[in-house]
């Protein structure tokens, strides 16, 4: 978070011989009060909390205090909940209504493999699901889904208004973080000036600035789907979470997964078999993107990156209830990925 963007530090000058507490550092107090007294805060704590974040009702300082003692403590539940329901009221209304089948965090970018999970993202929209994906990119050696947009020859939305375009016209949008809630992006950023996550990391994964039916989401250690999911519970939302292929909702073929999910106020749990044999899949070291294309296309082939992007195909055949068997799931969804260029040529050969 720059300097400017920060609010700004109070010119009020306290009464010689007086002492005021600001608002704001009673949430501190809370979670910094020693080993024996700190505590979680409540869900109305939370919010209150950050929805005076939000209305720039804090000082600088107490922001990164505020961060650094949530990433020592963990947020809980409640806590994400209570973020992401102020949070959630501080963006624009525009677009709430649109409710797309599908909201898709991808905030981890991938450093060992493709982006596999926005292929099956976009077959769920030949299907006719449409797809809301937010997320963020960071300055190091990842690749993050505007790249992979990119390469297939598609764009990343630079406005609100773009997403719900793209949502209108083709049923799909990829909106960054930093267009959607200029304060989100700022507070994930002092990861770098902090050099810790912050617990925006998780809460933004939440948002479903649309209002989509399910939110799907990816984490890197396992804790954190029990998290997302409780919370989900608090707030009344449809969500499925697995520990995927660098943090993303993506299938690690060569693994058994764990999903996790929320669905009408009950938590629930499957233990998925791998796709292929340990050990068999091969790790490129370098990120090909035009190779990623040719395997979209159909001009090559990439044994794992095709069992990554079945399998989460499956898992959001899965999510959207499409089939609730693994088996039954993996099928639709294998059958999914083979005529995924089909409707494309029958449109070309009308035209």
């Amino acid at each position: 978070m720059s300097e400017s963007s920060l609010p700004p530090v109070s010119q009020t000058q306290p009464i010689k011989g007086s002492y005021t507490m600001h608002p704001f550092a009673r949430f501190i107090q809370i979670l910094g009060k020693g080993r024996n007294g700190m505590r979680a805060l409540t869900l109305e704590e939370a919010y209150e909390a950050m929805q005076m974040i939000a209305c720039y009702d804090v000082e600088p300082e107490q922001i990164g205090a505020f961060l650094m003692l949530m990433r020592v403590k963990e947020e809980s539940a409640e806590e994400v909940a209570g973020f992401t329901r102020a949070l959630r009221e501080s963006l624009p209304t525009q677009g709430k209504e649109m409710a797309p089948a599908i909201d898709w965090a991808a905030y981890a970018g991938k450093r060992r493999q493709l982006p596999w999970f926005l292929l099956a993202a976009l077959i769920l929209v030949k299907q006719g699901y449409p797809v809301c994906m937010h997320g963020m990119n960071r300055s190091d050696a990842r690749v993050y889904v505007p790249e992979a947009l990119d390469a297939l020859g598609m764009e990343a939305a630079n406005s609100l208004q773009e997403a719900m375009e793209g949502l209108n016209e083709t049923g799909f949008c990829y909106l960054p973080i930093s267009k959607l809630s200029s304060l989100t992006a700022q507070l994930i950023a002092t990861r770098e000036l902090l050099g810790l996550r912050p617990p925006l990391q998780t809460v933004a994964r939440m948002l479903n600035p649309f209002n989509a039916a399910l939110s799907l989401i990816g984490v890197f250690h396992p804790n954190y789907a029990a998290i997302h999911t409780a919370a989900a519970q608090i707030e009344g939302r449809r969500i499925v979470v697995c520990k995927g292929e660098g943090g993303e909702f993506e299938r690690i073929p060569d693994r058994p997964l764990q999903l996790s999910g929320c669905d009408q106020g009950e938590l629930w749990g499957e233990s998925w078999q791998p796709l292929m044999q340990a050990g068999t899949a091969s790790r490129e070291q370098r990120l090909n993107l035009r190779h990623y294309r040719e395997v979209w296309e159909g001009d090559s082939g990439d044994a794992y990156g095709e069992a990554a992007a079945v399998g989460t195909l499956a898992m959001a055949i899965r999510a959207l209830e499409l089939e609730r068997a693994e088996d039954a799931a993996h099928r639709l969804a294998s059958q999914w990925w083979r005529d995924r260029h089909q409707a494309d040529s029958a449109r070309e050969a009308i035209l």
